[in-house]
């Protein structure tokens, strides 16, 4: 749990504390579950209360990381994909039984997707259609980030249950199929260093030149409007979950 906290803020810790704290008041009445599962935002681990014969509430943690080099209009990224995410649902059991409806909320903590960029010395790069060369004296450096809403309302639909309403079952295999509307990434990019004309000359500071600046915030522009498609995050996830 320390580990949990150390990762997220307090007001997004709180969903999930409040829940672990409230199954944990329900246990002795063997109504509390819990759970680890694999999905498209990482491995994860959850944890679900009995609120009514046909409602849980349940809330769980998220961790997933990636590391990727590419390179765009020869600027070169080291990129960082990092999810850290805390998600609360109400579990709806219409027909009392596997199967179930969950509103919900995703909440990402951290920044989702971080870079770093450098481009080599004497090297020709592009900045919003307008082509540079990196000063070999003090070469182009800088980072970008992507985020998405911090808070994004989910909707899902499951099978399984972590808190089997039948005393004789512990054992449970839960599988949920859903979206995130996480809105439209915001992607942000900040370059330091020296450019010159291609033919090397008028070298001069990123931080001074206005238009380079501008052309910063075009580069910045053109990656957001290539990524507006990207406004629902697919949920799809399979765990196992023992009820005590």
């Amino acid at each position: 749990m320390k580990k949990v906290v150390r990762h997220c803020g307090i007001s997004v810790c709180t969903v999930l504390l409040a829940a672990v704290s409230y199954g944990q008041s329900k246990a002795d009445s063997g109504s509390f579950g819990i759970g680890v599962k694999g999905s498209l935002l990482g491995g994860g681990v959850e944890a679900a209360a009995r609120v009514t014969h046909r409602t849980n509430l349940r809330a769980g943690f998220n961790m997933f990381s990636y590391s990727r080099g590419f390179n765009k209009d020869n600027v070169a990224y080291a990129g960082q994909l990092s999810f850290k995410t805390v998600e609360a649902h109400y579990d709806i059991f219409p027909f009392a039984g596997a199967f179930h409806v969950s509103p919900g909320v995703l909440i990402y903590a951290g920044t989702p997707i971080t870079a770093n960029a450098t481009v080599s010395g004497n090297q020709t790069f592009s900045l919003g259609g307008t082509s540079y060369l990196s000063d070999p004296s003090i070469p182009v450096t800088g980072n970008g980030s992507i985020k998405f809403n911090q808070a994004a309302p989910m909707a899902t639909i499951g099978w399984g249950n972590l808190v089997p309403r039948k005393s004789s079952k512990h054992f449970s295999v839960p599988v949920e199929l859903g979206v995130a509307f996480q809105g439209s990434p915001k992607a942000t990019l900040s370059l330091a260093g020296d450019v010159c004309n291609t033919n090397g000359s008028n070298c001069r500071t990123i931080a001074s030149d206005s238009t380079v600046q501008a052309n910063i915030l075009s580069e910045q522009n053109k990656i957001n409007n290539s990524m507006r498609f990207f406004k629902e995050y697919p949920i799809i996830s399979v765990g196992f979950g023992y009820k005590f």
